[in-house]
């Protein structure tokens, strides 16, 4: 990062929709998504739970309903799975795979 780009810090909510930016290719590769940022040339490895949020946010979804879609495939506290999976859409937000819809 240069002087000169600024860092955004975004504070998402469980109400707000997230979806998956456009400018990416995404390949599965043994039930794993690895995305290639067309943006910043960086491939990403989601991992399984990652993969399964991924496919959830492929049109805009409200990040609650994220949680509520997992917790009914997870034995997880709420506040756990709310803690957990905003905390991985935020890094995808800083890193610019999804953006919030307005």
């Amino acid at each position: 990062m240069t002087k000169n780009q600024a860092i955004i810090i975004h504070t998402l909510l469980l109400e707000q929709l997230i979806v998956q930016d456009s400018n990416n290719i995404v390949s599965d590769m043994g039930g794993e998504k690895v995305v290639l940022s067309i943006e910043n040339g960086k491939y990403y490895n989601l991992g399984t739970m990652g993969s399964q949020i991924w496919d959830l946010i492929k049109e805009p979804v409200a990040i609650s309903a994220v949680v509520e879609a997992l917790l009914e495939q997870y034995e997880v506290a709420k506040e756990v799975c709310e803690e957990q999976v905003l905390s991985f859409l935020s890094h995808l937000l800083e890193e610019r795979l999804v953006h919030i819809k307005a």
